[in-house]
């Protein structure tokens, strides 16, 4: 299995704040892509850094990115679509520039449209142009010519185009949508926005089986095991996002996702972004986690391994010997849980000293009785003293 982590813009505790530097950084933190945000259109300026960038990206192998604008219009007018379409040709320009592998983009709201087949068809006829150009800007691989500013032309396969799950009910971009629109067109991908895609789902992601399905899911629709990613933490209401949010102040957590990549990820080549706003942080925690799943998957099978071995040496079946060994488990856990038990209160007798001193109780008769027998003690006084 392929996990690459990165986050999403140069990394906050950069001290240079270009993307070549930002490159640097995230390879000494032992990260391994990048992805460039345009957010609104793409500067100019920033073209002598996208290819240094993209020189170093294709000497060192390292994985770069690209986001498009994150306002489209791609389902609006002929005046609002042609305006995002001039965005997403600047992007794509871009991208050949840095040597990206991925170039994400969002469709943005449903306007004149509603839900279903006439959309998705609309959508999918616009990224099949966009394929297309990415694919003449790459070059035609059956000429002999050579790109001496951009080798990665010749060298290296297009660049894929992302379609991204979207976070809320009134944008294009359910997870059905974007499958539907990757199957019928060649050359897209979808980018799996786990935090769109668990704040649409009213919080649906919170197990590792529910990752489980949801990459199963994508496979038996498109095929192959090569998926593109982002993760962040996401603060939801009624099936909307609202904004990200760091991974550790979230209900959307990364562990059960770091369980199914160690346990049943062997087939995937994952390239997962940080949306986070701790961007490079939240990515080395996800590495972090993804760590400790492999090493208490390795434990597991060690564990495993013993149990067989002591089973064929003491003649046993390896589920004979797990069952005494569950039940030597629970005898010893209600062993340590009575003793760690706190003592019940002893109630102690008192001693008969102490019964002795409670005065008895008394009969007024024999009150009656002990007064004239010290009347008549009293009389035999007088009387001696007489004598």
């Amino acid at each position: 299995m392929s996990l690459k982590l990165g986050p999403a813009g140069v990394p906050l505790s950069c001290k240079g704040r270009t993307i070549v530097e930002g490159m640097d950084d995230i390879t000494t933190l032992g990260l391994e892509t990048m992805e460039i945000q345009t957010v609104r259109t793409v500067q100019p300026k920033h073209f002598d850094q996208y290819w240094q960038a993209g020189i170093l990206s294709h000497k060192t192998d390292f994985e770069m990115n690209m986001h498009g604008p994150y306002y489209a219009e791609l389902l609006g007018n002929k005046r609002e679509r042609g305006r995002s379409l001039a965005k997403m040709e600047a992007t794509v320009q871009a991208a050949k520039v840095i040597n990206a592998r991925h170039i994400v983009f969002h469709v943005g709201p449903y306007m004149g449209y509603s839900r279903g087949r006439e959309a998705n068809e609309q959508i999918a006829n616009i990224f099949a142009g966009v394929v297309e150009r990415t694919r003449e800007l790459w070059g035609d691989k059956t000429l002999e010519e050579q790109h001496v500013a951009f080798p990665w032309l010749s060298d290296d396969e297009p660049a894929l185009i992302g379609i991204e799950t979207s976070g809320r009910q009134e944008l294009w971009g359910t997870l059905e949508e974007v499958l539907e629109v990757s199957n019928h067109v060649e050359g897209t991908v979808p980018v799996l926005n786990m935090a769109h895609i668990h704040a649409r789902g009213h919080g649906r992601l919170r197990t590792s089986e529910d990752y489980g399905e949801l990459f199963d899911m994508v496979r038996e629709q498109l095929g192959g095991k090569t998926f593109y990613c982002h993760f962040s933490g996401v603060e939801h209401r009624m099936g909307n996002a609202l904004h990200y949010t760091q991974v550790k102040k979230s209900d959307l957590k990364f562990e059960p996702l770091a369980e199914f990549l160690a346990e049943d990820g062997d087939w995937l080549d994952v390239t997962v972004i940080s949306d986070s706003p701790l961007l490079e942080h939240d990515a080395m925690f996800m590495l972090q986690q993804y760590e400790r799943s492999k090493h208490r998957l390795l434990e597991k099978k060690a564990r495993d391994e013993r149990r067989i071995k002591l089973a064929l040496q003491q003649g046993l079946d390896p589920e004979e010997l797990a069952a005494r060994e569950a039940e030597e488990k629970a005898k010893r856990l209600a062993a340590e849980e009575k003793e760690e038990a706190p003592p019940k209160p002893e109630v102690k007798d008192k001693p008969a000293v102490e019964k002795s001193k409670k005065p008895p109780a008394k009969k007024k008769g024999k009150e009656k009785d002990s007064k004239e027998d010290d009347g008549d003690l009293f009389e035999e006084e007088e009387d001696d003293d007489i004598f």
